[in-house]
């Protein structure tokens, strides 16, 4: 039986994640931050094993990877969800809004990358999966804290992929288009007909499917592909 460690799944695309990897009958632990009565009433649910860690302190990230290799007897796969979004002119962000983007969109993702990979490259086999974002592909207006970090992580994925390929781990990345979540939920709904008219598929994504997803690129099905960003956007990119 497998393990997986998903950050930020208490909401979401993350808990869409924990429930679909629990019933494959993975053994689960996830993160969450302020979302608690969400997250035991998920652990509860599914018997995934709920950690709270704060994504812009490193020893509350090193102790949570801890708490998961005891819990779950080492961690197959990792997968970096957790994330912050916002809309703000480049003119009205703070330099520390900047760098709270970067600690909690890339920079958590290198530390937790960092804290399992000894483990998977001594038994020569692991998953990462990071969560991005279509923005981090093409960019988007007044997200600019938001699309900068998400490229970042893609990059991030990319240069990790050739590094521990030949230690049998891969490393890929999904960037969702728009989702039916909390994140999006300060959209309105004009905005939000928008952007169903945008997207091809003429709707908003599911949760699940990014879940399925990254149930795929855990898999053993999965094991030659390395260094991809998966485009879950319903169409609404064609990088």
């Amino acid at each position: 039986m497998q393990s997986v460690l998903i950050t930020g799944g208490s909401r979401g695309i993350g808990r869409a994640m924990v429930e679909l990897f629990a019933s494959e009958g993975y053994k689960v632990a996830f993160t969450y931050l302020s979302s608690e009565k969400e997250a035991r009433a998920l652990s509860q649910k599914t018997g995934a094993l709920a950690l709270r860690a704060d994504c812009e302190r490193e020893e509350e990230i090193l102790s949570a990877v801890s708490e998961a290799e005891a819990a779950l007897g080492g961690i197959d796969c990792l997968i970096n969800n957790a994330a912050i979004s916002g809309f703000s002119l480049l003119t009205d962000i703070t330099t520390e809004e900047w760098n709270r983007f970067l600690r909690i969109n890339l920079t958590a993702p290198f530390i937790y990358s960092r804290a399992v990979l000894p483990a998977m490259i001594r038994k020569g086999w692991g998953r990462i999966v990071n969560i991005t974002s279509m923005w981090g592909l093409v960019g988007a207006s007044c997200e600019v804290h938001y699309s900068a970090a998400k490229a970042g992580l893609i990059g991030f994925t990319k240069a990790l992929a050739k590094e521990v390929g030949p230690s049998g781990i891969t490393v890929n990345a999904i960037a969702p288009g728009v989702i039916e979540t909390d994140m999006n939920r300060s959209l309105s709904e004009e905005d939000l007909i928008a952007l169903k008219d945008e997207t091809p598929l003429s709707r908003l994504g599911r949760p699940e499917e990014i879940a399925r997803a990254a149930l795929f690129l855990c898999s053993e099905g999965a094991g030659f592909i390395t260094g991809e960003i998966m485009n879950i956007s319903g169409g609404f990119i064609t990088p």
